[in-house]
């Protein structure tokens, strides 16, 4: 059987289009390394609905 890898697919949702009372939410589906960052990731990525970068958290 084989080992399970170190990668693992987490989903990025916006922080700042969640507090805003909006309806939709935007969402980014990526993939980290568990060694080397196991805490959760931060990242500022392209909002569509806000027309902006913000910060997605995982």
């Amino acid at each position: 059987m084989a080992k399970k890898g170190n990668r693992v697919q987490v989903i990025m949702e916006c922080t700042e289009h969640k507090n805003s009372g909006m309806p939709g939410t935007s969402r980014y589906i990526t993939t980290k390394n568990r060694k080397n960052t196991p805490e959760r990731i931060e990242l500022k990525k392209f909002n569509p609905i806000l027309r902006k970068m913000t910060v997605h958290k995982e």
